[in-house]
């Protein structure tokens, strides 16, 4: 049998949720251990290293809160693309040496727990064993990538690339390159290999509405003036706006507001750009139909305004919205509206010609239609939000995996936690607000909570504490009717989990934003943690 490794608290995940409950589980005095699937930090930004990725909140908030970790780190732009934020990850570790409790290419298969002892038992890929009174799943939401069933794929004579498992180095010069998938990864790679392919094809179902990103250089002077004036401030506003962002959805009533008034609204959240088009628009985006309809009419046009081709205006920003806007989350973009004018690109409609097979030279669409291609990128997606968690043999109480469970839909108490799964938490998953949330905000606040539970459970000598049925049943409703705006309406949404076919549809996320979530986290903590079944070391 192998041996078996004991610590206080076992981490799944190296990324910001992991490193961050790493630091403060040690200033609690527990042992810890992170087990990573890669062989670095950084989480999706250790996977995601393709043409053109790179965040899509800005850089004074898309980094640890801590000011040991801000007050000598500098960033080169404000939406900082992938290396740089594995360079930020590398300063982390050197600083604080986080590297010293971390298993590098250490993929956990299973975690079974044993209710005789109270203790979680975590097997690897390479048959390492590990016991753990807790269990914290830092997996992420797009942990397990998705490649759909397409015909002949194993045929293909070219190259096959998928967005989150990208070779370390591939030059685009001068090759027939074909991406299928103009979600946020699609549209950051075909801005970036546009200009250097021989010819690039697109394969679009559903168009983007993407907002601009408004990147640009930033010096070391200027965050320098940031961090003495404003990132205390940004740190504290983000607790107190909807999406975690230093900016706000307004709750003003779309009946007490003028056309005219709106429209500046538009035009100044436009030109500031990033998410706020988006995030800090008036609240009524997500429920009143008609409004949605007059925020999708004026991107509409500053989208048409780019594209000079008539055809390529109504297959890229329709007369008739897709989907009410904001649904599915919106990319931020650079110069993507503009690829399509380039003569070396093609854009073909795969709702219109669905891709029939892959061929050993191609792609073959149902139109007859053979498209010749050296590479072929899929840009698919992700099983979101559940994948990583379900892709782990999770057995709690019961003995029935959470994957099963959840076949039916998920349920969860406050997006951390699951009955029948004794001392297990999870951070920026199902539930949660995550997505809806810039990542750092929401992951600081479950990861400080669930510390705090840790510290709580330590001090008054509970050994185990997990959600009850009837508080998980009454917390799962509550964002189930999430779903009941304007969500529902997108026809393939991760938020909904109808990017996966056979995946139940229902709403994954939180959608009440980050206020509305932190009261329902704090409200139980303070009740002595109500809604959870707390057990005595001495019981």
């Amino acid at each position: 049998m192998a041996h078996t490794e004991e610590y206080d608290v076992i981490i799944v995940g190296a990324g910001f949720a992991g490193v961050h409950q790493l630091l403060n589980i040690r200033k609690l005095g527990l042992a810890a251990k992170i087990l990573e699937a890669g062989n670095g930090l950084g989480g999706t930004w250790y996977w995601n290293r393709y043409p053109g990725a790179r965040v899509d909140s800005e850089m004074p908030i898309y980094q640890f809160s801590d000011p040991e970790l801000w007050k000598d780190w500098t960033f080169s732009e404000y939406y900082p693309g992938w290396k740089e934020i594995q360079a930020y990850f590398r300063y982390v570790d050197e600083k604080l040496d986080v590297s010293r409790d971390v298993l590098y290419n250490s993929r956990v298969v299973s975690a079974h727990w044993n209710d005789s002892v109270n203790r979680w038992t975590v097997t690897t890929e390479d048959g390492r064993v590990f016991r753990a009174q807790f269990l914290s799943l830092c997996t992420g939401i797009g942990a397990k990538h998705h490649i759909p069933e397409f015909k002949g794929l194993d045929t293909f004579e070219g190259e096959i690339h998928h967005a989150s498992r990208w070779p370390e180095e591939y030059d685009f010069t001068g090759k027939r390159a074909g991406v299928i998938g103009t979600g946020s990864t699609g549209v950051q790679i075909i801005q970036e290999i546009a200009p250097v392919v021989a010819h690039l094809t697109v394969f679009q179902r559903t168009p983007n509405l993407t907002l601009p990103m408004r990147q640009r250089k930033i010096s070391p002077e200027e965050q320098e003036q940031l961090k003495e004036d404003l990132y205390p401030v940004f740190y504290n506003r983000r607790n107190q706006t909807f999406s975690g962002l230093f900016y706000d959805l307004d709750p003003t009533p779309i009946a007490d507001t003028t056309p005219e008034e709106r429209t500046l609204a538009f035009e100044d959240h436009w030109e500031k750009g990033g998410l706020r088009f988006w995030l800090g628009n008036y609240k009524e985006l997500f429920s009143n139909q008609a409004f949605n309809d007059e925020v999708y009419s004026f991107w509409r046009m500053k989208v048409r305004e780019r594209i000079p081709d008539p055809h390529l205006q109504e297959k890229l920003a329709p007369m008739q919205p897709p989907y009410p806007f904001g649904v599915k989350q919106p990319s931020l973009e650079q110069r993507y509206y503009e690829v399509y004018s380039q003569s070396n690109v093609t854009l073909v409609d795969i709702s219109k010609a669905a891709i029939e097979e892959i061929t050993p030279n191609g792609l073959k669409t149902s139109d007859g239609a053979e498209h010749k291609l050296d590479v072929l990128v899929l840009a698919t997606g992700f099983d979101m939000v559940t994948g990583g968690i379900a892709s782990i043999d999770i057995r709690g109480q019961d003995g029935i995996p959470i994957k099963e469970k959840w076949a039916d839909g998920v349920q969860s108490y406050l997006g951390l936690a699951s009955a029948m799964y004794p001392n297990m938490f999870w951070i920026y998953g199902p539930q949660s607000p995550c997505s809806f949330s810039n990542g750092p905000s929401s992951i600081e606040f479950t990861s400080e909570w669930v510390t705090a539970c840790l510290k709580y459970m330590k001090v008054n000598n509970i050994s185990s504490i997990v959600p009850s049925l009837e508080a998980q049943h009454a917390y799962s409703e509550l964002v189930d009717q999430g779903s009941d705006a304007l969500w529902s309406k997108a026809k393939t949404s991760w938020y909904l989990g109808t990017n996966i076919y056979g995946k139940k549809e229902q709403m994954l996320q939180f959608s009440g934003g980050m206020p509305a979530y932190a009261k329902l986290c704090n409200d139980s903590a303070a009740k002595g943690y109500d809604g959870f079944t707390l057990k005595s070391s001495t019981s």
